[in-house]
């Protein structure tokens, strides 16, 4: 009888165990999916913000520019156009930013990044352990009682 009892229990934590892999497993997958997609709101956000911010800051380039070349002509100053050069490439990279290809290339600079220069990304005092974790929170606990 005890034995037949030790089998059933044994199966029955068995199928437990599995249960709770495939549940943490699927909790991990979910998580996943949940990052990959806030970054991927992110990133839109941004792009978005730099295509509103092109919106505002061409129309300010175009009245600038027209002002400054009039102003250049009239005046017989050509220095008055200069402010122009910076203002172009503030325009360009935004340009570049909202409806370019900035973002790829940055995608693929980081992945360059990521497989030749790894020694770059490494963490001062290496990667955060459970221990260190646990050691900062009983320096800065002051209910923690040391058994």
């Amino acid at each position: 009888m005890g034995f037949i009892f030790s089998k059933s229990m044994n199966e029955n934590m068995k199928s437990q165990q599995e249960f709770m892999l495939m549940n943490s497993r699927l909790q991990l997958e979910r998580q996943l999916i949940m990052q990959n997609e806030m970054r991927e709101r992110q990133m839109a956000m941004q792009i978005a913000w730099s295509r509103e911010f092109l919106k505002y800051f061409g129309t300010f380039f175009g009245i600038t520019a027209v002002s400054l070349t009039a102003g250049a002509i009239k005046g017989k100053k050509p220095v008055l156009i200069f402010p122009m050069v910076p203002l172009g490439f503030v325009l360009a990279y935004q340009y570049d930013m909202g409806y370019g290809t900035l973002i790829h290339r940055m995608k693929g600079e980081a992945e360059n990044i990521l497989e030749t220069e790894k020694s770059k990304l490494q963490l001062p005092k290496g990667m955060i352990t459970f221990e260190s974790l646990e050691k900062a929170r009983r320096e800065q606990s002051k209910f923690f009682i040391d058994k």
